[in-house]
């Protein structure tokens, strides 16, 4: 057994790598295994298609990262000493609608809200209505999102306290759908929302979730699709650079399979080549609770922790298209000019998006295309490809269980191309140099992290939220084996780039190893 670290981290996302660079800046030794040959997790950017093309993986978008006091405080120098800047792309977002006509939302709040106007006047009002009514509660939902589940107010708490906080305890239970039909009354500005809300790919019509029909729309009203020159790596490289330089040993190509109990405490890992790694303090886990589980001898957790693993819900599974092209997507708009965006997509009507996620629940293969996102990131980072050359992600869900996703995906991936192409002709064959269609089966395999090909760690709904994630009695990062704690999007507050639950564990494993983590976090 090699026993060279305080804190042995499992995995390399960028949560686990935000809580390791904590613990670092605290002065131990940290050692972060990741089975795949680059760290990132769902934040890498790689050359999948041709070579000078830089392509995220997964994650581009990194607007709910922006007020994390990792980077409002920067806590780690990041901004400072290792260059973390963001690009906030103008227009925010375009989205085609089924009878032709288009939306785009302006980081110019008066310029949206023209817009919405252009549909209904009274839905403009309710735009302006929206945002103010989150900017007075923001805090309260932020403060609980970056704060430990037992370790400050819960977010019931800071709701009680608000003089609005009953109409939002009500928001925070209904479903997004919900919240946009009492608000907005025009099926395009429903639809445009219904677009928006879908983004943490959290179905809009589930309750629990009612609040991203305001925070989502918020966050890119103030700061648009955030993106990072260079892509998602750039953020993961200036974590590993933090590591490297505070004395942690990042090593990829080495999966964690097995963990080592002794006495009933985890002391270290066994990776997938017979190699044991041992911790003198903890062992810190971003690998998904399903997998977790298995990891340790089944006697080695309580039988309620065993139920909610067993009914613990992955989440809706992801579709991917990754092109090379020569062009950006151009929406014909009914002036006879064209409009791109770093974010744009295309998007059903609300009973569309609705039956959208009442088909994924079913298990009944979408081959329509309800809603897609389009992302062109070379539009606002021209850096991400060769001269005059463009990166496009097409994203959607789908089922995971299909009988042959081989034979299947690519045919798939032509109607969403159709369906793009009516909104922008300009985007043909011609203009492609190169593409990857990638199923639920093929992010599974590719990153056993998203569980059924989910992004987003799980879902987000009532039963997985708070300190019911990943099980409750064990949403404040601790495990039920004495030793190992938990980080990543199984864990509160969840997925997307949001560093909290990196940031979060950080805390529960400094406060526990005799520190006082606002000490320690201070920039």
């Amino acid at each position: 057994m090699i026993a060279d670290a305080d804190v042995v981290v499992a995995g390399a996302g960028h949560n686990s790598l935000i809580a390791a660079c904590y613990l670092a800046k605290a002065g131990y030794r940290c050692l972060v295994l990741d089975a795949r040959d680059i760290p990132g997790g769902g934040a890498t950017t790689e050359e999948i298609l041709l070579p000078g093309y830089k392509v995220d993986t997964c994650a581009t978008g990194h607007t709910l990262i922006r007020v994390n006091p990792l980077l409002t405080r920067d806590e780690l120098g990041l901004i400072r000493d290792y260059g973390v800047r963001y690009i906030d792309p103008d227009p925010v977002a375009h989205v085609a609608f089924p009878d032709g006509e288009q939306l785009t939302m302006w980081l110019d709040k008066e310029r949206t809200i023209d817009e919405i106007a252009r549909f209904s006047q009274r839905d403009a009002a309710a735009y302006r209505r929206l945002l103010a009514d989150y900017d007075e509660v923001k805090s309260a939902f932020s403060g609980a999102q970056f704060t430990p589940v037992g370790f400050g107010p819960s977010l019931a708490q800071r709701l009680s306290e608000h003089p609005r906080g009953r109409v939002w305890q009500r928001i925070s239970q209904l479903s997004p759908w919900e919240v946009i039909s009492h608000e907005f009354t025009d099926r395009h500005v429903q639809a445009f929302l219904l677009w928006m809300a879908f983004q943490t790919n959290q179905a809009v019509d589930m309750p629990g979730s009612g609040v991203l029909a305001y925070s989502l729309v918020y966050g890119r009203q103030q700061r648009s699709w955030s993106i990072l020159p260079g892509g998602s790596q750039t953020l993961v490289d200036a974590l590993t650079r933090y590591l490297e330089e505070h004395g942690a040993t990042i090593v990829t190509g080495s999966a964690v399979t097995r963990l080592i109990l002794d006495g009933g405490r985890c002391v270290g890992v066994e990776t997938g080549d017979g190699r044991q790694y041992r911790a003198t303090k903890a062992v810190l886990s971003t690998i998904h609770v399903t997998h977790l589980r298995d990891m340790a001898p089944r006697g080695s957790w309580p039988e309620e922790f065993h139920y909610s693993v067993d009914t613990y819900d992955a989440g809706i599974p992801g579709f991917g298209v990754y092109l090379a092209t020569s062009a950006p997507p151009a929406f014909a708009l009914p002036d006879g000019t064209t409009r791109t965006a770093v974010s744009a997509g295309t998007v059903g009507w609300p009973q569309d998006v609705i039956r959208l996620g009442e088909d994924l629940r079913a298990g009944r293969f979408v081959d329509g295309v309800p809603w897609l996102l389009v992302a062109t990131p070379t539009l606002a980072d021209p850096t991400r490809a060769p001269a005059g050359q463009h990166t496009v992600k097409l994203l959607s869900q789908n089922v995971y269980d299909v009988p042959d996703w081989e034979a299947t995906k690519h045919e798939h991936a032509r109607r969403q191309l159709a369906r793009l192409r009516a909104a922008a002709p300009n985007f043909t064959d011609d203009v492609i140099s190169a593409m990857l269609v990638k199923s639920p089966k093929d992010y599974e395999r590719l990153n056993p992290h998203m569980v059924h090909g989910a992004f987003h760690g799980g879902d987000r709904g009532i039963a997985q939220s708070g300190g019911l994630r990943p099980a409750p009695g064990w949403g404040a990062h601790r495990m039920p084996i004495e030793g190992l704690y938990q980080t990543g999007a199984t864990t509160h507050p969840g997925g997307s780039i949001t560093g909290a639950p990196g940031r979060n564990a950080a805390m529960v494993l400094l406060h526990d190893l005799g520190h006082d983590p606002a000490e320690i976090m201070a920039s």
